[in-house]
């Protein structure tokens, strides 16, 4: 469970906090350099990676006079827009290269926008340096929490999940164990009452259109299955060290109330705002202080329409209950579910496979499963790797 009070892995006091964004094309981590906009005299931005956008790299590298780059796709090592670099500026390529990053002497804290699994070994090294998290990438701690979470000293994450930072900031002067519910809530996605029958058809740009939150296409697809709720709830279960049955989805289609906790009391905290995942960055990043923020969305709640609550369908949207099947029987199953829905997730999105074969990929990958416990992370990706192969194996046969 992660802890409330500060870490060593902070910058000192009056320094500022030198930090590494991973995945710096994606949308976390523009919005992660746009918040570092606001706060130059905070933080300063030393190291940056891409997986293949070599322009936004070399674009932010140059405004935030960078001291290291990665390239994690080898194909994109080589393009000619690199040699713009600052000249300074040490270039690395491959995936081993986000874990060099991560481990860096003056990085203090790494913002981990990866998306999937491709952030489990930087994740897992940054832990072990001791390094402060400024965590987005929830499939680490879902596939690998089993081993990332014992490394952690307190204050050394601080979650950036819309959900998961509000819950963190409602356990802010509370007794540890003290929480008896979570109520992660959801918008429900864009498809929200719908019938499996009006499911069978939708679109990719159907399924694209968020009603509240602007986020990458693998994230948005993941809130319209639910999957992504269905991780947030194995995270959530990581993070706050409670079990699968004191976590509680709730549907909050404002996206207004971005999470409560109850306590044993009764007593009921919930963190509000607008829907700007900027907010959790910039309190990642200040905690445990908060960073005067005059850009900051603010809401008149005089004017706001009422806040409305729902039960989250799971007959409906079967990767919620797959997920919550994936955390309650533990060991290995976390990455299966994980790996199966990524595939997935990337072939519909591709045009290759319906909306419902990607819940019924997953179901099918999961029940296959010799489920492990979890011992390392070569042993993870030996898993991961498997389940993406039954996974495609699964999809090309129902084509």
């Amino acid at each position: 469970m992660i802890s409330q009070r500060s870490s060593a892995a902070s910058a000192a006091i009056g320094q500022k906090l030198r930090i590494a964004v991973l995945g710096c094309s994606g949308s976390i981590g523009m919005q992660t350099l746009d918040v570092v906009r606001h706060h130059m005299n905070q933080v300063e931005i030393v190291a940056l990676s891409v997986h293949r956008d070599t322009e936004k790299l070399v674009a932010a590298a140059r405004e935030f006079g960078c001291k290291a780059v990665a390239v994690t796709d080898p194909a994109h090592a080589q393009d000619p827009v690199l040699s713009e670099l600052p000249s300074t500026a040490e270039v690395l390529s491959g995936p081993e290269a986000l874990v060099e990053l991560a481990c860096r002497d003056d990085v203090d804290c790494v913002v981990s926008a990866v998306v999937g699994f491709a952030g489990i070994e930087s994740s897992y090294a940054a832990a072990k340096a001791g390094k402060r998290l400024a965590y987005a990438n929830k499939e680490s701690i879902v596939v690998g929490g089993d081993l990332i979470m014992p490394l952690l000293a307190p204050g050394q994450l601080v979650p950036v999940d819309s959900e998961h930072s509000a819950i963190f900031q409602c356990l802010q002067g509370e007794p540890e164990g003290s929480a008896q519910t979570i109520w992660l809530t959801c918008s429900g996605g864009p498809f929200y009452g719908k019938t499996r029958a009006e499911l069978a058809s939708v679109t990719v740009e159907d399924a694209l259109a968020h009603p509240t939150w602007s986020m990458g296409a693998k994230i948005t697809i993941d809130s319209a299955t639910l999957a992504n709720k269905g991780l947030e709830v194995i995270e959530a279960c990581r993070l706050f060290g409670v079990t699968e049955d004191q976590v509680h989805v709730l549907i909050q289609r404002q996206s207004r109330i971005h999470s409560m906790v109850e306590f044993r009391d009764g007593s009921v905290k919930a963190q509000m705002g607008a829907s700007d995942m900027r907010s959790c960055i910039r309190y990642a990043l200040s905690y445990p202080d908060r960073w005067d923020s005059p850009e900051a969305q603010r809401i008149d709640w005089g004017s706001e329409p009422p806040l409305t609550f729902g039960e989250a369908d799971m007959g409906t949207f079967g990767c919620l209950a797959l997920a919550r099947q994936a955390i309650r029987e533990g060991g290995t199953l976390p990455c299966v579910m994980n790996a199966a829905n990524e595939v997935a997730n990337a072939a519909f999105r591709q045009g290759s496979c319906g909306f419902l074969a990607i819940e019924d990929c997953v179901r099918a990958v999961m029940e296959a499963h010799d489920l492990q416990p979890v011992e390392s992370v070569s042993q993870l990706e030996e898993v991961d790797a498997a389940a993406r192969a039954q996974a495609r194996s699964y999809l090309s046969r129902r084509r």
